[in-house]
């Protein structure tokens, strides 16, 4: 009997100035748009993979200061026709400059700041329901603590 487990993700939402950070990135769907976004590696936090992953796909150095929300979702018939589902967990934080001359993960075509409106009004090129799903509880000022989430454990991984 095969064990049924969630895919962890960690998402940055990430607004400046009325706009939000997003990534356009090549799917086996087409070019989609989602937050900066991925999976959570060994040994470091669902923070830490936020934080990680903003700067991978955005070079934009991000410091994740309160969680926004934690999303489950399946994503039905994903590449080998297996049924996934992922475990998201969504921060908003402080964003810097980008580091000058830093490559982009691969499959990441550019970075967008797109209004609340651009980003509403371009759902099907969403990667998921949870790019804007975060941006509209974030709009919503929800807002917990990053203690929310514990860590058991000697994780020694800085982001």
């Amino acid at each position: 009997m095969q064990r049924w487990k969630p895919n962890v993700t960690a998402a940055a939402i990430i607004e400046r100035d009325g706009r939000f950070l997003l990534v356009e990135e090549e799917t086996r769907d087409g070019l989609k748009l989602n937050n900066p976004a991925g999976h959570l590696e060994p040994g470091e936090s669902p923070a830490q993979a936020c934080a990680r992953e903003a700067l991978e796909e955005t070079a934009h150095p991000f410091e994740p200061t309160a969680l926004v929300g934690i999303y489950l979702a399946p994503a039905p018939h994903a590449a080998g026709g297996e049924d996934l589902t992922y475990l998201r967990f969504a921060f908003c934080g402080r964003v810097a400059e980008p580091r000058s001359g830093r490559p982009l993960d691969d499959g990441i075509v550019r970075v967008l700041w797109m209004t609340p409106d651009e980003v509403r009004a371009s759902r099907e090129r969403h990667r998921s329901p949870a790019v804007l799903r975060g941006i509209e509880d974030y709009l919503a000022g929800i807002r917990y603590p990053l203690a929310l989430v514990t860590v058991h454990g000697p994780l020694q991984r800085d982001g």
